[in-house]
């Protein structure tokens, strides 16, 4: 028998799966933490005005609460093509495999390459300044953060820090 396919979600996945989805479950993934570390040039900024889009980065004791998704059977071909056209669409994400604490499955998810050029590290107000001005193809950046907050809460996953990252912007947006 072949090995169901399980994805990890942690930021638009969680709202905006491209994939037919049998099961999803609230899932627990060790050793990396949800971060806007990862400038945005195609999504959520332009070239010329980066924003800033979730990632997963390394981080030895910490971890990241979000949703394992079940592809539905017989759909996991067109899924890895749909997910790998989304999130490998400038190789800033790198594409793995790891085991998820809760539930116990390995699942599909991509984290960021820390030695990307995208990579990058900012303090809170930098972030909120740079997310609140931000638009790229899929919209205002401030939205995608305004539905990452509002769906972590929908399953009951608080993220403080997300929760002021999202008051910091509103002050600053118009």
């Amino acid at each position: 028998m072949t090995e169901r396919l399980w994805v990890f979600g942690y930021g638009s996945l969680i709202w905006d799966p491209c994939f037919p989805v049998e099961r999803r479950v609230l899932a627990r993934l060790d050793g990396w933490q949800r971060s806007f570390c990862m400038a945005s040039v195609h999504y959520r900024g332009t070239p010329d005005a980066p924003g800033l889009v979730l990632a997963l980065d390394r981080a030895e004791g910490h971890f990241c609460h979000g949703v394992a998704f079940l592809v539905a059977e017989g759909a996991e071909d067109a899924a890895l093509a749909a997910l790998r056209e989304r999130e490998l669409v400038s190789s800033a994400y790198l594409e793995m495999r790891l085991p998820l604490a809760d539930p116990a499955v390995t699942a599909l998810t991509y984290v960021i390459d820390p030695g990307h050029v995208q990579y990058c590290r900012h303090d809170a107000e930098t972030q909120a300044q740079i997310i609140a001005r931000a638009q790229g193809e899929r919209g205002p950046n401030r939205d995608y953060l305004a539905n990452t907050v509002r769906h972590l809460d929908d399953l009951g996953i608080p993220d403080p820090d997300l929760h002021e990252l999202d008051r910091r912007v509103r002050d600053i947006s118009p």
